[in-house]
């Protein structure tokens, strides 16, 4: 519901505006209206954000088990590097995790809303 629709309710039934004033609120609600279409298509959803953000865990994931892999071939002797990137990969594990977590939270507690 947007402002327009809200003002028309509230103020339309006692008749207190003029025609003027109507078509100037009419070309206010038309530009909030499409700003709002602009925004929705600059948006992206959360389930598209989430599932970003969880496949560059994964590509951690993965490039920690090559380093690792190289490491114990003999390919890099750089243990420094092979622990960063393993440290790197379990920090962003943990924080997933974490977010998971409290996403699963927030749901439990919306559905234990009374209306």
């Amino acid at each position: 519901m947007n402002v327009l629709s809200l003002y028309n309710k509230a103020f339309l039934n006692n008749n207190q505006i003029t025609n003027e004033k109507m078509q100037g609120l009419n070309g206010i609600g038309d530009k909030l209206h499409t700003k709002e279409k602009n925004e929705e298509k600059n948006d992206i959803s959360f389930a598209d954000m989430m599932n970003k953000e969880i496949d560059k865990v994964n590509s951690m994931q993965i490039n920690a088990d090559n380093i690792t892999n190289k490491f114990m071939t003999g390919e890099i002797d750089d243990l420094h590097s092979v622990m960063i990137a393993t440290e790197e990969a379990r920090i962003s594990l943990e924080l997933a995790v974490q977010v998971r977590n409290k996403c699963i939270e927030a749901f439990k507690e919306i559905n234990n809303m009374q209306l």
